[in-house]
């Protein structure tokens, strides 16, 4: 999940001077073949605005990590009986869903598929997770249908088997950025697969299995979320992703260089 490191507003000096003659070594209109010509005509003509945004994903895999980490927690139970996720699904609703659903609209401005698809597709399921369960608790929802550990619930597995398979397309194009994300991605998807079996044949322990891998899944989000959050504070590599560039790994080194002056954004601060 890239991060939109543009910044600022970039203006193409033309080529001509103050007073409207040619600068001093570029080639007069006669002198330059058509082609020349041409892309001259657009390269002095030419504005590119860069709209600074933050890293879509920061939020995004904080939102993922605190809904999968407490339902992964439940499933695996460790704490809570049947009706847990009643009590849980007002934060699962709004950090899981709503603030991850922002991510991936803001990802999409930032440009990176794939997390527009990871954060879209698991905000869209936890936003209805937690929908299904406030219909549940207000008694639109009939409760002999709620999912429950243990109990055969066909059409909700089939929620579980379209995360299984998008999350896993998900994780084979994460292998061209990380391995943090790539990891994640596959305990996703794994934890998906395991939670649509477990409630096509009504057993426990394939979705005991899939909240320990759901609790990995969100340990590992924190760290990929942590450590793009400190690069973005610190300017340089602090926590390494697993990234394909040697030196992309080296805490301390810078690995991108912003696209801005040389003088940063003049009138302009970035944060708060």
């Amino acid at each position: 999940m890239t991060e939109s490191r543009g910044q600022g507003a970039y203006n193409r000096p033309t080529g001509t001077g103050a007073r409207g003659h040619e600068t001093a070594g570029t080639p007069t209109g006669g002198e330059m073949e058509p082609e020349q010509r041409e892309f001259s005509f657009w390269q002095d003509r030419s504005r590119i605005f860069l709209q600074p945004i933050a890293a879509p994903s920061i939020l995004g895999l904080f939102g993922l990590a605190t809904a999968t980490m407490m339902v992964g927690a439940w499933m695996a139970r460790w704490y809570g009986g049947a009706f847990s996720p009643v009590i849980l699904f007002p934060f699962i609703l709004t950090a899981g869903g709503l603030a991850q659903l922002l991510a991936g609209m803001w990802s999409y401005r930032a440009r990176d598929g794939l997390a527009t698809a990871v954060h879209g597709i698991w905000g869209a399921f936890w936003l209805a997770f937690g929908l299904m369960f406030l219909m549940v608790a207000a008694g639109a929802f009939p409760v002999v249908l709620a999912p429950r550990i243990g109990v055969a619930n066909p059409p909700f597995a089939f929620w579980f088997i379209a995360l299984c398979v998008i999350t896993a397309l998900c994780a084979l194009a994460a292998t061209a950025q990380s391995m943090g994300l790539t990891l994640m991605l596959i305990l996703l998807s794994v934890a998906s697969g395991l939670t649509a079996a477990g409630f096509f044949a009504g057993a426990s322990w394939p979705i005991i299995v899939a909240g320990w891998l759901f609790v990995a899944a969100a340990a590992t989000a924190l760290y990929v979320a942590a450590a793009m959050m400190m690069e973005g504070s610190f300017g340089r590599t602090i926590l390494p992703l697993g990234k394909y560039s040697a030196a992309a790994n080296i805490p301390g080194r810078r690995i991108t260089r912003p696209l801005e002056y040389k003088q940063g954004q003049p009138g302009v601060k970035i944060g708060q």
